[in-house]
């Protein structure tokens, strides 16, 4: 059986710092840019290459994106969508369903709470499954291998937790 990998990136710490700015447009803090920056260096050393990248188009992901996107392959074909900004679970698999099957892997770069409620739907065996259950902080990377051949075809519980990296651990 064919697998498919997801990586799921909740964005980096944004601020809070400048008043009056809308929710969607509130930038990286200091803290989320030194946690980006060290996640950029995880991504490159363990090899996470995937093939498309889905952001939201909420400006601390889009910032995210950037201090990372040194480290993706070149050739990653990214997409920053609307969609993703703040949407919940059920919004976030059909989204994943519409991956064309021939993508092998996808980097997924949103906001809790339906980030992690996508990675504990997902999720059934792994080492990282109980410090998931646990939370899923900012700048947090969850990786998962799931069998299934098509990307509609992802199942609930089906996914085996490959790696589990919150910004204090790198």
């Amino acid at each position: 059986m064919r697998v498919k990998t997801i990586h799921l990136l909740r964005h980096a710490k944004s601020s809070w710092f400048e008043t009056g700015v809308a929710d969607h447009d509130r930038p990286l803090a200091p803290r989320g840019q030194r946690d980006a920056r060290r996640l950029a260096k995880h991504l490159g050393q363990h090899g996470v290459a995937p093939a498309l990248v889905l952001c939201s188009s909420a400006r601390r992901s889009r910032d995210t994106l950037e201090l990372i996107a040194r480290s993706l392959p070149s050739k990653a074909k990214i997409l920053v969508e609307d969609e993703l900004y703040a949407a919940p679970v059920e919004a976030l698999l059909q989204r994943l369903g519409r991956i064309p099957d021939v993508i092998p892997s996808a980097l997924l770069i949103g906001h809790n709470p339906g980030l992690q409620d996508l990675a504990l739907t997902l999720a059934g065996l792994g080492s990282g499954l109980d410090r998931l259950k646990e939370g899923l902080p900012t700048c947090a990377l969850v990786s998962m291998r799931i069998p299934a051949p098509t990307w509609r075809e992802l199942m609930p519980g089906t996914a085996d937790v490959i790696d589990y990296v919150i910004p204090r651990d790198l």
